[in-house]
């Protein structure tokens, strides 16, 4: 199930996913995508209200990125390419229901926000609700 957007969203996603992710390699920002559509598509948790890649982005304390000047960098056409694959509905596991990542300075912790943490990918941690917290988001 595809999200609504514009070329602006695209480029917009791209951003996020270079700034939040390049370091973790194409694989890796494309999850870090996968965490952001999950958000506007679950509409549940902190995430409820969410109806547009602009709201999700910018969501107060989403995304360490755009509150700490990590986002400046313009978006290159290999991240559009992941931001549309994400956008199109293409997950990957561990953040194929995941709502939630970081990157830890050690291990990952066994939850974070009370969600279980589901499998590591190079140094994020990723984290999904249970289907009786969120089950929309398994329906997608």
């Amino acid at each position: 199930m595809a999200v609504a957007h514009t070329q602006a969203d695209i480029d917009l996603l791209a951003r996020l996913l270079r700034a939040e992710a390049e370091g973790e390699g194409l694989q890796g920002m494309l999850m870090v995508g996968n965490v952001g559509i999950n958000r506007i598509r679950a509409n549940c948790s902190d995430f409820k209200g969410l109806r547009s890649v602009r709201q999700m982005v910018f969501q107060p304390h989403a995304f360490e990125a755009t509150t700490k000047g990590y986002f400046y960098q313009g978006a290159r056409e290999s991240e559009r390419r992941l931001a549309r694959r994400v956008i199109k509905g293409e997950r990957l596991w561990p953040a194929k229901f995941s709502l939630w990542y970081f990157k830890p300075p050690g291990a990952c912790p066994p939850t974070w926000y009370n969600q279980p943490h589901v499998g590591r990918f190079k140094l994020h941690c990723f984290y999904q609700p249970t289907a009786k917290e969120c089950e929309g988001i398994y329906r997608m």
